[in-house]
């Protein structure tokens, strides 16, 4: 069997571990040896960095959000509190925009939260959604024929129980066809 060198596997590893150490510092970007290892452990960083960044931007956010709220004379765990009370769904994110580029909005928000504080405003109970109610159609010698291969299966199994017919939750829409006739 002839010998395999992989000298073309070898140089092309090589030149992408040099490509991603491109611009490092040293000799990090010009030796294989130390430019793998310092991309190595750039890619751990940046794996790190990306879970860390969120909690950063939250950060800023609040303090940013708590700064606006000492200016309208409340504090940044009362706001929230008022806010979540009262029902407001607005993400950090969005409240230190407001705080920034819109501090009247943001005062309001503030005087909704301290009336939420204070109980004068209530979180309103979504209502509840009525059932969908299902097209049932009856069949009687005074109403014209319905085409039942154009109905759905669950169509066709509310009419089978109007009838009376017992056993139909488990059979298939052209069994159910058959009995209906």
């Amino acid at each position: 069997m002839t010998r395999v060198k992989g000298g073309t596997t070898k140089l092309a590893r090589r030149k992408k571990v040099l490509k991603a150490a491109k611009g490092y510092f040293g000799s990090k970007h010009r030796l294989y040896r130390t430019a793998k290892e310092q991309v190595m452990h750039s890619g751990m960083y940046a794996f790190r960095d990306r879970k860390q960044r969120k909690r950063e931007f939250r950060k800023l956010w609040i303090t940013r959000i708590n700064a606006a709220c000492r200016l309208n004379n409340i504090s940044y765990s009362k706001f929230i509190a008022g806010l979540n009370k009262v029902g407001v769904g607005i993400n950090r994110k969005m409240l230190s925009e407001l705080a920034i580029n819109d501090p009247k909005a943001f005062a309001d928000l503030v005087k909704v939260s301290k009336e939420g504080s204070a109980g004068i405003i209530s979180k309103e109970e979504p209502k509840e959604a009525e059932p969908a109610k299902t097209k049932t159609t009856k069949t009687t010698k005074t109403t014209k024929k319905v085409d039942l291969n154009s109905l759905t299966v669950t169509e066709l199994k509310a009419m089978a129980k109007e009838k009376g017919i017992e056993g139909y939750s488990k059979l298939k829409k052209d069994e159910l066809i058959n009995l209906l006739k």
